[in-house]
């Protein structure tokens, strides 16, 4: 009988290594930037920057089991780590192509700054097939989307973009932050290289800055080499903290996946809110493609008042629990308006035709009782 992996609950915990008697049960926090080297000899050394640091090894392990990876890289933030992703994967004259859909400064890094070294970019409609074959070139190397997509919280489908990706010989780069690997694994759909913002669910605690790349241990190796260049490490500390947060991925997400659809079903049946952005909702477009592809529908949800720019800004002075803050996927519940965060960059006009307009407000659902949070947002709603 062929042995089970463990579950993802128990990957979370346990994934990584086997347990070694005479170990401590928690990890060491190992903060030296200095290890004693072999003489005359380049064998074994290590070095924070370089990413082989024993907490950096212990939670690389860890996460590559929890994502089915071959291996995992963390870096010092979720955009040095697709710095480096798209660094590695990509030379002068090769052409990516992106969704329109992804956090204000990824779209800033692939639309600015990786066209100055030579690299051209396609940002199109991700709903669409056909968008992303028309993009294609002789030159594409890649194809970069997030999955669910910051701040309007739309689902893609990998399904048709795994098999063009295929066909074409060109690699699929998932950034899954929205969802966590607790509700998509974006391997399994068959991605080639996925990314997250460790900052936010795999830590959980609004206390860590770091990024993962995950794939094959060859392309990781090649992600390593340009971290180490870059200088996008993360510092030991760090990587204990992120460990120790992700022993509770599993058990913040379930919670944060109830509490979200919750307050999505409450929030749609608001006479002030005129507009829900939640795929656990039936109504939501991208529901059924959600509900075949994700474990769950996530903690992350947005909503559009119906006063606009004035509405929204009312109803962040009177709440109460809920804190008006950047970041998201921590254990606190929090809000923001992507106008002046993400997206500040982008006009109004630019915003509207994101799907982003004015009196659109995004939020982290955390993991408090979903009855108190309720009662926060009614009464700031409402008054």
């Amino acid at each position: 009988m062929t042995e089970r992996p463990p579950r993802l609950a128990t990957r979370v915990v346990h994934g990584g290594g086997a347990p070694v008697t005479g170990e401590p049960v928690v990890t060491p926090l190992v903060q030296s930037v200095n290890f004693v080297e072999a003489i005359g000899s380049a064998e074994g050394l290590r070095y924070p920057r370089y990413g082989n640091v024993p907490n950096a090894e212990q939670v690389q392990r860890r996460l590559a089991a929890l994502e089915g990876a071959e291996a995992a890289l963390v870096l010092g933030s979720g955009m040095g780590a697709l710095a480096c992703a798209m660094l590695a994967l990509l030379r002068p004259g090769d052409h990516l192509v992106a969704s329109e859909w992804i956090y204000g400064g990824a779209r800033r890094l692939l639309a600015e700054e990786l066209p100055r070294l030579g690299i051209d970019v396609t940002l199109v409609d991700p709903t669409g097939a056909r968008a992303w074959r028309r993009a294609l070139r002789r030159e594409t190397r890649g194809m970069f989307l997030e999955t669910p997509s910051n701040p309007a919280c739309r689902v893609i489908d990998l399904g048709p973009l795994r098999r063009l990706a295929g066909d074409e010989g060109i690699a699929l780069v998932v950034d899954a932050t929205f969802a966590s690997p607790i509700n998509l694994r974006p391997i399994e759909h068959g991605a080639d290289v996925v990314l997250h913002s460790a900052t936010k669910y795999l830590n959980g605690h609004n206390d860590v800055l770091g990024g993962v790349v995950l794939g094959t241990a060859s392309y990781v190796e090649e992600v390593r080499q340009k971290m180490i260049l870059w200088g996008q490490a993360p510092d030991p500390f760090a990587c204990w903290l992120l460990e120790r947060g992700l022993k509770t991925l599993d058990v913040r997400v379930q919670r944060q996946n109830a509490n979200a659809l919750a307050i999505a079903t409450w929030l749609a049946e608001h006479p002030a809110v005129s507009r829900v952005h939640y795929a656990g909702l039936r109504d939501h477009p991208d529901h059924a493609v959600a509900s075949r592809q994700m474990s769950g529908f996530g903690g992350m949800l947005a909503f559009e008042l119906a006063g606009g720019g004035p509405a929204a800004a009312r109803f962040l002075k009177r709440l109460r629990l809920i804190r008006n803050a950047p970041s998201l996927g921590g254990v606190d519940t929090i809000v923001s308006e992507p106008r002046y965060t993400s997206h500040a960059h982008l006009s109004p006009e630019g915003r509207a035709a994101a799907g982003i307009p004015d009196g659109f407000v995004r939020v982290s659902v955390g993991i408090e009782a979903v009855e108190d949070l309720i009662e926060d947002l009614a009464q700031a709603v409402e008054r």
